[in-house]
């Protein structure tokens, strides 16, 4: 599956007595392409039927099961696929299925099969958690038996964090937490953490959502990167992720907040629950955030349901932004998608999260909360960009961009200036 991110969680820290600038983004990736059937050929179908083994071996926890139909002759493979059997023990699975996409190597002893891994896990998903993998296989012995011998995530695809250790489930009231080399205290200080988030996002979000959130905390900030399939670099200093596919119809797919142990550590209480606020608003959005969906909107939406109760002032939410419009350098427009960017300017891309928030806080003023739902969904029913936004405003809001952005510029200077 071919995946198209839009930007990550990103917290700064900072020193100078406020309350500092939780800044997020979603990552959005496109939903996968409708399933299609194993390929054909005698080997394919034998492929197919060795992952199905596998599969139910890992249902059953039956390591036996498992190693039997691992190449005999692959000794490291099979004592890392134990371990990984094993750090998989306690998590709640509901299903584990591969799906063979394509196979290369038809008629030989050797293949390789790029193939759709899909599990859920009891209680949380809904629909179920994809991932890409590339899985080797050799046929051995007299009965030429399909055997295999590697599988790691495919090329530009992340990691699963069983790969990583022995995963660590601490269940709160909404929510699971699995960590890897974590201390209990900590994922269960998490798990408290997420179920105070997602009340408040209920109480923010009233459309239907499964009111519940898986969260995955990692050891490091590389294994962060692992799980999201991208450079470490990307995702230094930044708090947390909400990684999943982008919804629309139908089931919502499966989400996951990813936590930086290192940048999340660092936060106190309070930048802790605006952290999983936000990032339990994206979960509870996903179903009507589509590619129309500008990402200050999704973004501002999920800030303006983190702080939305907090006694906190603008200026100390928004300090940035608030200095910015002070000096006199109030912004000309909304923020725009390239703002979020990981590897924009710290003090821009701050502003670019602040704008975001308070725009969808005027909405929510001068328009109403319920009209603020009724907005984001009109966006997000929208197939593409195009005209999305402009639609949405003039059939929920009843004004244009331009005389919205003049508001919001007013907005700006009266609640920062």
């Amino acid at each position: 599956m071919a995946v198209r991110t839009q930007g990550g969680r990103r917290i700064r820290i900072r020193g100078r007595g406020t309350a500092g600038a939780v800044l997020a983004v979603l990552l959005l990736a496109p939903a996968c392409a409708a399933p299609r059937e194993s390929p054909p050929g005698p080997t394919g179908r034998q492929v197919s039927a060795a992952l199905d083994r596998r599969a139910a071996a890992v249902m059953a926890h039956d390591a036996d099961a498992y190693l039997a139909g691992l190449d005999p002759r692959a000794a490291s493979f099979r004592a890392a696929q134990r371990t990984e059997l094993r750090n998989l023990v306690d998590v709640p699975l509901e299903s584990w299925a591969y799906e063979v996409k394509d196979v290369t190597g038809e008629g030989g002893d050797r293949a390789t099969a790029e193939v759709e891994l899909r599990y859920r896990i009891k209680e949380y998903d809904r629909a179920p958690m994809s991932s890409s993998r590339t899985v080797e296989l050799v046929r051995r012995g007299a009965g030429r038996t399909w055997y295999i011998a590697a599988d790691r995530a495919s090329d530009g695809s992340p990691g699963q964090l069983w790969e990583q250790g022995d995963v660590q489930v601490v269940r709160g009231t909404h929510s699971l937490v699995l960590g890897v080399g974590r201390r209990d205290a900590e994922l269960r200080r998490i798990a408290d953490t997420a179920d105070t988030a997602v009340p408040s996002v209920a109480d923010a979000w009233p459309e239907t959502w499964a009111q519940r959130v898986v969260v995955l905390v990692p050891e490091t900030v590389e294994d962060m990167a692992g799980l999201l399939g991208s450079p470490v670099a990307s995702y230094r200093g930044i708090a947390a992720v909400t990684t999943g596919e982008v919804g629309g119809r139908g089931r919502s797919p499966a989400d996951r907040v990813v936590v930086n142990p290192e940048a999340y550590g660092m936060l106190g209480d309070f930048g802790q629950r605006v952290v999983l606020t936000h990032e339990t608003a994206h979960v509870a959005t996903r179903g009507h955030t589509s590619a129309a969906t500008p990402v200050w909107l999704s973004e501002g939406f999920a800030d303006w349901t983190a702080y939305r109760h907090e006694t906190r002032t603008a200026p100390e939410i928004a300090p940035e932004l608030a200095e910015a419009v002070r000096a006199g350098d109030l912004p000309a427009l909304l923020p725009v998608d390239e703002d979020f960017g990981f590897d924009e300017d710290a003090t821009k891309l701050a502003r670019a999260y602040e704008g975001a928030w308070l725009a969808c806080e005027l909405i929510a003023r001068d328009w109403g909360e319920e009209e603020l739902t009724a907005f984001y969904k009109a966006v997000g029913s929208r197939s593409g960009r195009d005209g999305a936004v402009e639609h949405a405003m003039q059939s929920v809001l009843g004004t244009t961009p331009q005389d919205f952005t003049v508001r919001w510029r007013e907005y700006l200077r009266a609640r920062l200036g």
